[in-house]
């Protein structure tokens, strides 16, 4: 088992800083600007939902490709979280994931597919959601 300690701080109006003892960097946080009072190019839970996907498909594929012996040049990825109403609720309700692999070795694509898809498929965040997770390879 492990524990990951996040501190909030409310700084202002709707925003805060988030931290962690176990990290150097802060984080601003606020309510995003499509909801009354929400503030622009800070940091939102909705951001944090949507990056913590990304980063942790980022991070399993990582681990799935070394251990496949995959060679590659470059790995991104764009993410995209959907914020729904759903029964009177709002809900992140879909994050799609768009990874961009360059290979050493192009004929090694359809290998790097599969390694892909397990990765999107073993992302323990991914796992621990309700939100679909949609993984679209070029």
């Amino acid at each position: 088992m492990h524990n990951y300690q996040v501190n909030l701080t409310w700084l202002s109006a709707r925003k805060g800083e988030i931290s962690s003892p176990e990290l150097k960097d802060k984080i601003e946080v606020a309510t995003p600007p499509q909801f009354p009072k929400g503030m622009e190019g800070i940091w939102s839970p909705e951001h944090l939902f949507t990056a913590a996907i990304n980063s942790c498909f980022m991070t399993t594929f990582l681990a799935v490709a070394e251990n496949s012996k995959l060679e590659f040049k470059e790995f991104r990825c764009d993410a995209s979280g959907k914020l729904e109403q759903v029964e009177g609720k709002y809900l992140m309700t879909e994050v799609t994931l768009k990874p961009v692999l360059v290979l050493a070795n192009e004929a090694d694509r359809e290998r790097a597919n599969r390694i892909l898809e397990k990765s999107e498929k073993t992302c323990l965040i991914s796992n621990s959601v309700k939100a679909k997770v949609i993984l679209e390879l070029a």
